[in-house]
């Protein structure tokens, strides 16, 4: 089993509301995981959201709290619901209506990797599947929700960024002639998950270091957003999708010799995202 199912950097100093989290950029692959799929070690990777965490742990240098999974993505998916499980993985599941993501093998414990690829030979049982969601969703999710209450006792709001990256190759079918390609995809499901002058300080701080951004399409958000967006309670949560072709060799799965520049880039997008709510409301007693 992974070592951990997260892990929590907070900042010296806690002055921002916001949170930032990477769900997806898990790389502890136990060695009883690769044995049961039928991928190689590189082949099971192409899910990962690779080096994002990398992108965004400078976050506590401006105040902000980041946490990332431990767990890998293709061993459980904490951007879906627990009970999303997926009859044709699971022993001992039952079909329950049409959902999309659980019919193309993306549950909570996924079936596939990118590109459709099978992961395992045959299916798990149920209480394998339930001790992944005990062992490592669980015990994220809680420590999720903890950090924005804190975030939100403090400072009168928090505000989520939920950082992911995307295939080069999501954007081709939507890029219409004379249009610059976007780079960076902000998820609030068109309105949904946050508070729009939330969303626009979000995109003016990518905006402001360069990136074309786009909003929703074809990212809105998925779980998390979904789950902990409650703008009306001031607590706000932004999907951000960055093309992974900015920072890294999609195929081989390493940095390239763009991501020391990526990394500054970003270091100025969350220098401006952490300030957002800064003076809104006095620091409550430690």
């Amino acid at each position: 089993m992974p070592n951990s199912a997260y892990e929590v950097i907070n900042p010296g100093v806690n002055r921002s509301c916001v949170v930032f989290a990477s769900p997806h950029s898990g790389r502890d692959y136990p060695w009883a995981f690769l044995r049961s799929s039928v991928l190689d070690e590189h082949a099971i990777r192409s899910s990962e959201d690779a080096f994002v965490d990398q992108l965004f742990d400078c976050a506590p240098k401006f105040g902000a709290t980041f946490i990332k999974a431990g767990a890998p993505r293709s061993f459980v998916d904490l951007n879906r619901a627990c009970d999303e499980l997926d009859p044709a993985l699971i022993e001992g599941v039952r079909r329950q209506g049409h959902n999309p993501r659980i019919a193309s093998g993306l549950g909570v414990i996924p079936r596939v990797v990118a590109n459709g690829r099978a992961i395992y030979r045959g299916k798990l049982t149920r209480s394998e599947a339930q001790r992944r969601i005990d062992e490592y969703w669980q015990p994220y999710h809680r420590k999720l929700q903890e950090l924005l209450d804190h975030a939100h006792q403090r400072h009168g709001q928090a505000v989520l960024i939920d950082c992911h990256s995307m295939p080069h190759e999501a954007m081709d079918g939507l890029v219409r002639a004379g249009m610059k390609r976007p780079q960076v995809v902000l998820g609030d499901r068109f309105g949904a998950s946050a508070s729009g002058d939330v969303v626009d300080r979000v995109e003016a701080a990518f905006a402001g270091a360069g990136f074309v951004v786009t909003r929703n399409t074809p990212f809105a958000g998925a779980y998390i957003t979904q789950a902990y967006g409650r703008p009306a309670r001031s607590q706000h949560a932004v999907q951000v999708e960055i093309d992974r072709a900015l920072y890294m060799d999609e195929a081989q799965v390493r940095p390239h010799d763009g991501f020391e520049d990526m990394q500054a880039a970003l270091r100025q997008v969350v220098a401006e995202v952490a300030q957002i709510g800064q003076g809104r409301v006095p620091l409550a007693a430690e």
